[in-house]
């Protein structure tokens, strides 16, 4: 079985920048599971799984524009430190998740006031070519209400 459209499959990853240092290493952690064809992982990532199997390893090298996308450089926004909260304590560099009308985004701290916190909303990695060591772990056919929903449900998907 070859992944395509409506497969459920699930994979590990190990990141590395264009010098070759470790930023993610899902071994670590857990497995990603995600339902193919349905933009729920990066782009380029989604293209390089396409007709892997169940035990495929390889590499990709992503140009920024199919991994997190380019740096926009207008994006440093101020925040109220009443948003940062659950944060505890940070410093300037520090990556943090913060709610959004686009969801939770990872926001980079860039400047610390007395009651205000100027953010990068580029992504972290945004602007970077990233290469991904890949290991295809499992595959399966989706579920009729997880074709429907657009997302994995269970173990390692959502949740209703």
């Amino acid at each position: 079985m070859a992944i395509s459209k409506n497969k459920v499959v699930q994979f590990h990853y190990v990141l590395k920048d264009q010098e070759g240092k470790e930023l993610e290493n899902t071994y670590e952690d857990e497995v990603i599971t995600y339902l193919h064809g349905y933009d729920n992982v990066l782009q380029g990532l989604e293209e390089a799984l396409e007709g892997k199997d169940a035990g495929d390893k390889f590499e990709i090298t992503l140009p920024p524009e199919k991994a997190f996308g380019l740096r926009q450089e207008d994006s440093i926004k101020r925040i109220s430190k009443k948003y940062l909260k659950h944060a505890g304590r940070y410093q300037v560099g520090d990556a943090i998740p913060v709610k959004s009308e686009q969801g939770v985004q990872v926001v980079t701290v860039t400047k610390i006031g007395h009651s205000m916190v100027d953010v990068d909303i580029n992504h972290p990695y945004a602007g970077q070519t990233l290469t991904f060591a890949l290991e295809v772990v499992s595959l399966r056919d989706a579920e009729k209400e997880e074709i429907d929903h657009g997302h994995v449900h269970g173990p390692g998907g959502h949740h209703h």
